[in-house]
């Protein structure tokens, strides 16, 4: 992964100075709330519900070891000791202290970490695949370009007051993990005719209130041209995007009022005032980040053990950890693991300082010190050999972390919700431990199959809901917490976003409507198809009629 140099960790270190004197002059009434703010938000922390929330970024998603385990500490010594994983693969802290703040930026500067730009209408953490550089289906590993791009958006001057905020997501696999369409820019690597690295580069992507699905508005594009290319686009943005309604302020909205065509000619247009200037990157850069990236020190093995083939046999629950939890690599005799953080009782996503000590434990015995944040919000060791996989199933399970539910119902997708977060309608949390418990039995699961419940607790669906096969939506009602269903959505080559079922739900109706939509999905699949194939193939009418009745029309709830 990428290591600071001298430039890097200089800006940083001056970074985490100036927000402690920023903090200083607010504490002792030098500055207004209202001044206050912007700078707060430069450095990812939020007022929320009950307490300060500070992000704290992880580029693309990867992390070393030693970052964990400092997490880890920081988790204990300045929080409640546990973190949650998000979304955007940041790490979250829900009750630091406002004045500990800048001692916090401070230690995460010794592992080379920040809190910049994870908040505020600026360019946010860039996302990738959480398999890039191992996933058997990858073009191009992106890292390197996402992490050029990294370096170039923080502390950006144009782009540090943007209309809203912008997030870019980076893809070079057969199949998109890092659902690009749902992005601002999303950009998709490939190979051209000519064999060379080419980004199709889509824009206009967004969940949210006014849920878009990106449109490609550059079919090839040069990778050297990468950074005046996005430049172009939000230069674009930037002049156009509304910045009189928060709700209509992002590209998205831009993107579809103007129409596609339209604006792609006007980024054509400015970046033609862009390209081949100084941000061009030339191949000495790229080579000089990407030897950051190169293959770790493999072992030559064979891609089939005796051994673990014996455990998988004679070991049921193994097995199943096997098959849910455990992905194909690219290197012979070495596998990718999921470690769930989505066990029975456990808010999705939040993980304790003993196991982020644990994980960072395993990182450094079997994926040589580091290790990866998915969106889904597990967390990943991306190199573990063959014959080390049931020892570390044995010590996972022991810590919680080995729950066989990768992709099935339970790894369910959830934003902190009104338990924390001051923008929420309703409580996120309880309805995803209500559907776990509805759900306990593992070999049930597995007759499912693979389903994706994704739950947001307000319409910035910082969970995902419209591209989950299930979303779940916390709405208030009188002032009261209600729930929408949508069904449908999907990530991925073929994203869709999800429809809504009807009139919402109160919260102890959640776990039935969910088993009632699955009751119709056992009763009308085929052979071999998943949830989200049977939602496409007979429509969301037989779904809505079981889960309403012959009385829906009764209903109330909006």
């Amino acid at each position: 992964m990428y290591k600071y140099d001298e430039i890097d960790q200089a800006i940083v270190d001056e970074r985490v100075k100036q927000y402690r004197d920023q903090t200083r002059r607010f504490l002792a009434g030098e500055l207004t709330d209202e001044e206050f703010r912007p700078l707060r938000l430069q450095n990812g922390l939020y007022i929320q519900r009950h307490a300060p929330m500070l992000r704290i970024a992880v580029p693309y998603g990867m992390l070393s070891s030693k970052q964990l385990r400092k997490l880890g500490d920081i988790a204990k010594r300045y929080d409640r000791s546990y973190g949650h994983f998000s979304t955007r693969q940041n790490l979250q802290l829900n009750w630091p202290k406002l004045e500990d703040v800048p001692d916090i930026l401070a230690e995460l500067a010794t592992v080379q970490m920040h809190a910049i730009q994870t908040s505020g209408n600026c360019i946010r953490n860039i996302t990738a695949d959480q398999f890039a550089g191992v996933a058997p289906d990858e073009v191009i590993d992106p890292r390197a370009i996402a992490e050029i791009i990294r370096q170039w958006s923080t502390f950006h001057p144009e782009f540090a007051l943007l209309p809203r905020k912008f997030k870019i997501a980076v893809s070079g696999t057969k199949e998109d993990r890092a659902i690009i369409q749902a992005h601002d820019i999303g950009l998709e690597f490939y190979h051209d005719d000519q064999q060379k690295i080419a980004i199709r580069v889509w824009v206009g992507g967004g969940l949210g209130r006014t849920p878009i699905l990106g449109s490609v508005v550059r079919e090839h594009l040069e990778w050297q041209h990468v950074l005046t290319y996005c430049e172009a686009v939000i230069r674009v943005y930037n002049l156009h995007g509304r910045r009189d309604n928060a709700y209509k302020a992002r590209i998205k909205i831009l993107v579809k009022a103007l129409g596609v065509e339209e604006f792609a000619r006007q980024v054509e247009e400015e970046w033609q005032h862009l390209k081949d200037s100084p941000n061009t990157i030339t191949k000495a850069e790229l080579d000089r980040v990407a030897q950051h990236f190169t293959k770790m020190p493999y072992d030559t093995l064979p891609d089939h053990d005796a051994g673990f083939d014996s455990a998988v046999a004679s070991n049921p629950a193994f097995a199943a950890w096997v098959r849910r939890n455990v992905h194909k690599h690219q290197q012979p005799g070495y596998r990718a693991v999921t470690l769930s953080l989505k066990t029975h009782g456990q808010a999705p996503g939040d993980a304790s300082t003993e196991q982020m000590h644990t994980v960072a434990d395993f990182a450094d015995e079997y994926s040589f010190g580091e290790l990866r944040v998915a969106h889904e919000q597990n967390l990943i060791l991306a190199d573990v050999k063959i014959t080390d996989l049931y020892a570390l199933w044995e010590k996972a399970k022991a810590n919680g972390l080995a729950t066989a539910n990768i992709g099935l119902l339970t790894d369910i997708i959830c934003c902190p919700g009104g338990d924390f977060c001051s923008l929420a309608n309703a409580k996120s949390i309880p309805i995803a431990e209500a559907i776990q418990m509805q759900f306990d039995d593992m070999d049930y699961l597995y007759d499912i199959g693979d389903l994706e419940l994704n739950i947001s607790g307000c319409m910035n669906a910082c969970g995902h809901h419209h591209v989950g096969h299930i979303g779940v939506l916390g709405v208030d009602k009188d002032g009261s917490e209600w729930y929408q269903v949508t069904l449908g959505g999907k990530q991925g080559n073929d994203a869709n976003l999800g429809t809504v079922l009807g009139p919402s739900f109160a919260a102890d109706e959640m776990p039935g409507v969910v088993q009632k939509l699955i009751d119709v999905y056992v009763r009308e699949r085929t052979a071999e198809e998943r949830f989200i194939d049977t939602v496409r193939r007979i429509g969301v009418a037989p779904f809505k009629t079981h889960v309403y009745g012959e009385k829906k029309k009764e209903v109330a709830h909006a």
